[in-house]
């Protein structure tokens, strides 16, 4: 699983001019098998918050799950597939759904976790993360005996 680090949201892109033919042999997969089970994201800093949108075009509410265990934010969006031929009562000659789980994760370790909010309009999911403020530093000297 693939946690992205609140602070460090820069994706990193390598190019190679070198031919991978295991490259390929993954963008293959991807095609045949529907791609890597993901989403898009955005995430704003709003100075006192962050702010995660989320494309989750085709979910309900009840097929996603946020959860926060160990300062870590996990988004689950799960979908159901039913394919059929020729259902002769509604008039369908195929009729085809999609079953599968997505997931990202995010390190929340800096946000108060117990004040997340989230909701969901259409097709996007927008939680807010409130920042934890941050405390200040005291230095105090220890007497060594």
């Amino acid at each position: 699983m693939e946690v992205f680090d609140m602070f460090e949201l820069t994706p990193f892109v390598k190019h190679n001019a070198v031919y991978d033919p295991f490259k390929e042999f993954d963008e293959m997969e991807k095609r045949f098998f529907g791609g890597a089970a993901s989403f898009r994201t955005d995430v704003k800093d709003t100075g006192d918050a962050y702010v995660i949108e989320a494309e989750l075009p085709g979910f309900k509410k009840e097929d996603i799950n946020v959860s926060v265990e160990e300062d870590v934010l996990t988004v689950t969006a799960t979908r159901k597939e039913e394919k059929s031929d020729k259902d002769k009562k509604d008039g369908y000659l195929r009729r085809e759904r999609s079953y599968g789980s997505f997931s990202r994760s995010f390190d929340v370790s800096q946000v108060e976790a117990d004040r997340i909010t989230g909701s969901l309009e259409d097709g996007i999911l927008t939680l807010q993360l409130p920042k934890r403020h941050k405390a200040e530093r005291s230095v105090r000297k220890v007497e060594l005996q």
